[in-house]
């Protein structure tokens, strides 16, 4: 049976490690779904690891649909959240709920994702109203890269820190279901997950989290140009693709295991 809300909070209350991992097609979502992964989130991310931007600005509602529905076809027992992209939801909170919708109706997902705290705690509050679950992502807010100057670490000093703790509380009261908290110090994460009653989920944000999510590419070290400091690699993905490589060059691939064989008189008649 698919995860639900109240899945998410009994791991939280029971002190149980909720587990996320970005994916943006079906085989990907099959695969995490089969291992048991507890959320799925279809990440704007998608914008650099699939069709190449320099950042996730240009990523349209219709990318977020098209991958959206890719996943959830491949997904039936993990939860799934999809972000809604640039300029989707931050004009007004009619296009908000109106987005938030197309991602639930068209996009077949479970929740949607929005970037910011306190700025958008009305966007929030209506897309809630609208019986839409929606996560909000504080610290590192990636569609504001050019206002923070750069993908850098948030909440160091005093007056950013108290105002991420600010964030996280008006987010939960205007009926976010959960927290991703990006890129912050993890002994500021601790105070917020401690300090909130719905779940929060890392990325670069320490341990003491209820949850982690991860980018596919990054843990399958699919993506060898960009290594951020928070990613792990589990798998790693360009070895063997070198030793398929050296494989063919050598005349070992394809093995008879590979191949197909047909009846010697077959083959005598031919020649």
């Amino acid at each position: 049976m698919r995860k639900t809300i109240l899945d998410l909070y009994k791991q939280k209350e029971n002190k149980q490690k909720i587990t996320m991992v970005t994916s943006y097609d079906y085989l990907s979502a099959r695969l995490l779904d089969n291992a048991g992964i507890d959320m799925i989130l279809i990440g704007d991310s998608l914008g650099m690891v699939v069709l190449g931007y320099e950042d996730t600005l240009s990523v349209t509602m219709e990318d977020m649909i098209h991958h959206s529905r890719a996943v959830s076809r491949g997904a039936k027992n993990a939860f799934i959240v999809a972000d809604l992209p640039f300029m989707s939801y931050q004009a007004s909170v009619e296009d908000a709920v109106k987005n938030s919708g197309r991602l639930l109706k068209e996009g077949r997902v479970n929740a949607v994702k929005l970037e910011g705290g306190l700025e958008f705690a009305s966007h929030i509050k209506a897309i809630s109203n609208a019986f839409i679950p929606v996560m909000a992502h504080i610290g590192l807010t990636p569609q504001a890269v050019h206002m923070l100057g750069g993908y850098r670490v948030q909440g160091k000093d005093e007056i950013l820190a108290k105002k991420l703790i600010k964030d996280a509380k008006i987010a939960e009261e205007s009926g976010a279901f959960a927290l991703l908290l990006e890129c912050i110090p993890y002994a500021l994460a601790e105070i917020i997950t401690k300090e909130v009653s719905i779940p929060t989920i890392g990325i670069g944000a320490g341990k003491y989290c209820d949850g982690q999510v991860l980018v596919w590419h990054d843990l399958l070290g699919l993506n060898t140009e960009f290594k951020p400091k928070f990613a792990k690699v589990y798998a790693n993905t360009l070895e063997g693709i070198k030793k398929y490589i050296d494989e063919v060059k050598q005349g070992e691939f394809p093995s008879q295991e590979h191949s197909f064989s047909m009846a010697d008189e077959v083959l005598r008649k031919i020649y």
